[in-house]
């Protein structure tokens, strides 16, 4: 009778693991990814590892207006994920979470420019909220129409709707640039501060941080206490289920579109009137496609979603410290933050699976 073997390694999909053991894998990922990068470290700069992660630290912490600097980044980065999230528990791929912030401050940026000192500094913060939040919802409207009217694709179409939106900016900038020649806006109503956020306490960044505290209860209690929520996420689960137990699919995908595409907008408000005050192609800073990985990794769920936006930011700015205090490239930083993001999205496949070995003995068949 002819023997079979076996496979050496053979991997099966695990039980639903208790939260402290999931957690407790991506903790020993994360201890792992150190001890690599110290390595690494080492290896290829001369460099004392334990330095190195020190000042890491100091680039966050190293004083009180880094500590608010980062707590602003903290804020702005969750912000543009929650806004991402209720489209991606959909399955409705919501990449164009830049462009929408950057029509958001165009409409910030138009507002204090053509209107500031016509109207009371109040009425300006209202009407800069509210033209925000349209031109990010708008932005988002565009691709969710042709996705519910004609099922394109809606990766490419948001996409494509950053590049429209990066040339209008752009042209905006030529008309509104001061001095003329300059290729920039510059801060706007620097003298007379028309359109700019109140400032809370004593930090500019404060009311930036409330503001999306606020919206990341809301939103969480959005997608799991209200009728909405549960529409996209049966949705999200199957279209065809949804449509036989009588949701509107169409609907839900323009109106969850509208959601993230509003969001987006008051992030770019809250960046051009908030802290920025001024309007560039470049001020989202790539926040909606680092925002894709800080909804993944917090597994859709606000509340985790506040710990992976301050993971990635904690590491960008340790890797600008780094290149500071070392005289490193800046790349650097970037291939350490590298390393630590492999070791713990690859956590997530021992999460959800379990590699098993072998036995000594062969079976026969």
């Amino acid at each position: 009778m002819k023997k079979t073997r076996e496979p050496l390694i053979h991997i099966t999909k695990r039980g639903e693991l208790r939260w402290y053991q999931a957690w407790a894998i991506r903790g020993g990922a994360i201890l792992l990814a150190l001890l690599f990068a110290g390595l690494i470290t080492t290896l290829l700069t001369g460099e004392n590892p334990i330095q190195v992660y020190a000042a890491i630290w100091k680039g966050s912490f190293g004083s009180a207006r880094k500590m608010w600097v980062l707590g602003q980044n903290v804020a702005i980065l969750l912000c543009v994920a929650l806004a991402v999230t209720p489209a991606f528990r959909m399955r409705c791929w919501n990449l164009g979470g830049d462009g929408q912030m950057l029509a958001g401050g165009l409409a910030t940026a138009a507002c204090m420019i053509l209107l500031g000192g016509k109207l009371p500094n109040a009425a300006l913060i209202c009407l800069m909220l509210v033209t925000s939040i349209l031109a990010g919802a708008i932005w988002a409207l565009i691709p969710a129409f042709f996705k519910a009217r004609f099922n394109t694709n809606e990766t490419l179409f948001t996409l494509m709707m950053n590049y429209i939106a990066i040339q209008l900016v752009a042209y905006f900038i030529i008309v509104w640039e001061v001095p003329k020649g300059a290729g920039q806006i510059g801060i706007i109503n620097q003298s007379t501060n028309a359109g700019w956020l109140p400032q809370v306490g004593s930090s500019k960044y404060l009311l930036n941080i409330i503001v999306v505290a606020i919206l990341t209860v809301v939103m969480y209690l959005y997608l799991n206490y209200s009728k909405h929520g549960y529409e996209l996420a049966v949705v999200g689960e199957s279209e065809r289920t949804a449509r036989y137990v009588g949701i509107k699919v169409d609907r839900v995908i323009i109106r969850t579109m509208l959601l993230s595409g509003a969001i987006c907008g008051l992030a770019g408000m809250l960046l051009v009137g908030g802290t920025d005050h001024t309007l560039t192609t470049t001020i989202t800073a790539n926040r909606g496609f680092t925002a894709v990985m800080v909804s993944w990794l917090g597994k859709f769920n606000p509340v985790w979603m506040i710990f992976t936006s301050f993971l990635l930011v904690f590491l960008g700015k340790g890797g600008s410290e780094i290149a500071t205090n070392f005289g490193l490239s800046s790349s650097f930083g970037d291939i350490l933050t590298g390393i630590i993001l492999f070791f713990i999205i690859g956590s997530e496949f021992f999460i959800s699976y379990r590699i098993n070995f072998r036995k000594a003995a062969e079976k026969e068949g």
